[in-house]
């Protein structure tokens, strides 16, 4: 049984299913603010921070991975981008994997991409604390203080309405779209005129100087490729946004088919021109390599400012995952499948509930960030891969099931889709699973992590015998 009623229509294909989720919310959201949230979804806390470790251990070769992922994200956000035209929800594919998978299927994705945000949003608060720390003003402060004021900055505004959390993406995506084209000019002047960089210069050779594309082997690329999932794991909010959205089926289909060519632009164009920039060595996982370089420049102010510029990418991820959480959990919760609580909205029509359910995850985060100040960024960042490997999977089923349905003539696909279905949804779930074995061949914290899938699908099913009754009962008194 699900949460959603059929509305009278003269044929099934015209039918749609509506969740009791998607009642209550404003539609503040303009075109320019989706746009920007697509935008800020491919640019984040992955690739301001994390790009620098990666770089390190796999070298230029990284550059292929983040095109191979950036494929499979865009196959992921166009699958998703179908189904919203299809039925616009703020419930996204928790509310597409009920009315496709059933009210079992819509738990399963809930937690899943609640795992996923859960740990990103300390991944966030640890990508901030470790950026604030590059001022010296701030080098004697703890980190597990910064990232408490960071996960305090960003809760606050994100509970005040939908608009405030669109006006922050909007500005936070501005600032950091702007510095990235700052960087690639920067970047593109000095390999074309070989200007030197803390003594090396800039250009094809301190590529091939430096053991070419692959200095350590293949292996290192193909043993990255879980963090550089992680790097994409916003693409899916503008599936989230167009449920507060006017005319989504205008604004969506700009929106994610641009995050194509903003992929192959800020992520694998950047990761190549810092490849080009200096040695794959110089870069670290404890700094962020745009930071880097802006440092060994020497030019006074700049490292600062690009530092200043990855930290607002971390607390537009923060600011994101509260938002879309917020309101997956609110779907849920008035399903039955989450704890009543996440489902009640305040006055600014904001699912305060599930945002303050996820944020006290974050202060837990501050905690691990107490005890584990070093490894706390990589622990999360793979146990929020896996929730992330699950969430993509989840929304390929969906278009699966939805291709399968159109197929039968229960449904009407919307012009706006999924090219060469259903062989994209087969091949995407394919690579999903690759990953998995990917985290496992590498040992260390990803095999740990890959490990705890027994644990995490026991936890799912164990939730799932304590909420099914709570679930079968509202599903029935809503029929």
């Amino acid at each position: 049984m699900s949460d959603r009623t059929m509305t009278e229509a003269p044929a099934p294909a015209s039918s749609r299913h509506v969740d009791a989720g998607d009642e209550g919310y404003s539609k503040d959201l303009k075109s320019r603010h989706i746009n920007m949230i697509a935008i800020g979804g491919a640019i984040g806390t992955g690739l301001f921070l994390g790009a620098g470790g990666r770089l390190a251990g796999a070298g230029p070769s990284l550059a292929i991975a983040y095109a191979v992922c950036g494929v499979f994200a865009f196959f992921v956000v166009r699958a998703l981008g179908e189904l919203v035209l299809y039925r616009p929800s703020s419930g996204a594919f928790v509310s597409y994997a009920r009315e496709f998978m059933g009210e079992k299927g819509a738990y399963t994705a809930g937690w899943l991409y609640f795992l996923n945000w859960s740990t990103t949003t300390v991944a966030d608060i640890t990508a901030a604390a470790v950026f604030a720390h590059y001022w010296s003003a701030f080098t004697d402060v703890p980190q597990w203080v910064l990232a408490f004021i960071a996960l305090a900055i960003v809760l606050t505004a994100n509970l005040i309405s939908v608009k405030y959390f669109g006006e922050m993406e909007f500005w936070f995506s501005i600032v950091k779209v702007s510095a990235l084209v700052i960087f690639m000019v920067v970047a593109i002047y000095l390999v074309a005129t070989s200007h030197p960089i803390d003594g090396h210069t800039p250009g094809l050779a301190t590529i091939t100087d430096n053991g070419g594309l692959f200095p350590s082997g293949v292996i290192p690329m193909l043993m990255v490729v879980q963090g550089v999932v992680f790097a994409y794991a916003s693409v899916e909010l503008c599936g989230v946004a167009a449920g507060e959205t006017e005319n989504p089926e205008e604004i969506m289909p700009k929106a994610i088919n641009s995050i194509m060519w903003r992929v192959g632009v800020f992520y694998v164009g950047s990761v190549v021109l810092l490849a080009l920039l200096l040695p794959y060595t110089a870069y670290s996982a404890d700094q962020s390599p745009f930071v880097t370089v802006f440092d060994k420049l020497g030019i006074p102010g700049t490292a600062g400012i690009m530092n200043l510029v990855v930290l607002t990418a971390a607390l537009s991820s923060l600011n994101s995952g509260l938002y879309s959480t917020g309101r997956i959990l609110r779907s849920m919760a008035l399903s039955g499948s989450a704890p009543k609580f996440t489902g009640v909205m305040n006055k600014g029509k904001v699912p305060y509930g599930g945002v303050l359910f996820t944020a006290a995850f974050g202060v837990a985060g501050v905690g691990l960030n107490y005890w584990m100040p070093g490894e706390a960024f990589e622990i999360v960042l793979n146990l929020a891969s896996i929730g992330i490997l699950g969430t993509w999977g989840m929304v390929m089923l969906c278009s699966l099931f939805f291709w399968h349905r159109s197929k039968n003539g229960l449904v009407s696909r919307p012009s706006y889709r999924l090219p060469w279905a259903p062989y994209t949804q087969i091949v995407t779930l394919l690579f999903l699973v690759t990953v998995l074995v990917l985290m496992w061949s590498d040992g260390g914290v990803g095999r740990t992590t890959v490990m705890l899938l027994p644990v995490i699908a026991a936890a799912l099913v164990g939730g799932w015998f304590l909420v099914r009754a709570r679930v079968a009962a509202l599903s029935a008194s809503r029929d």
